[in-house]
């Protein structure tokens, strides 16, 4: 059995937290529908912060997009905070920042492998390997 890393689990289960968001966000119950009018966005707005939310879970489950995923997640996550926040919902504010912190996470895991992956491809076509 192979050993399976936290860095092959993190941006799948991030994926997942994002479909599992976009899915309430896009068939907002009352309660989330409630919220957006409350924090005085648009009444279409909660299908907005969905399909962002569901185009983020999409990148983060393919290796080439994850890091557009990553970013995407993260700004989603970075508005959702703000929005909390200003309206002094501070325990709303729990998710959003450690969604925002694992993107941040899957996004610099990312970065540095396609870095080290572009540095072989260099250094392979420099010596003719």
């Amino acid at each position: 059995m192979s050993k399976i890393s936290w860095r092959q689990v993190l941006p799948l289960a991030l994926a997942a937290f994002f479909v599992v968001g976009s899915l309430s966000n896009i068939f907002a119950p009352g309660s989330i529908y409630e919220e957006y009018l409350k924090w005085g966005y648009p009444r279409w707005f909660h299908f907005v912060t969905g399909s962002l939310e569901l185009t983020a879970a999409m990148l983060l489950f393919r290796i080439p997009t994850r890091l557009l995923g990553s970013a995407l997640g993260c700004a989603v996550m970075l508005a959702a905070l703000a929005t909390v926040i200003i309206h002094g919902e501070y325990v709303h504010a729990v998710p959003p920042l450690l969604a925002a912190a694992l993107s941040l996470a899957v996004g610099w895991i990312s970065w540095r492998k396609r870095m080290a992956s572009t540095a072989i491809d260099q250094y392979k076509r420099h010596t003719g390997i």
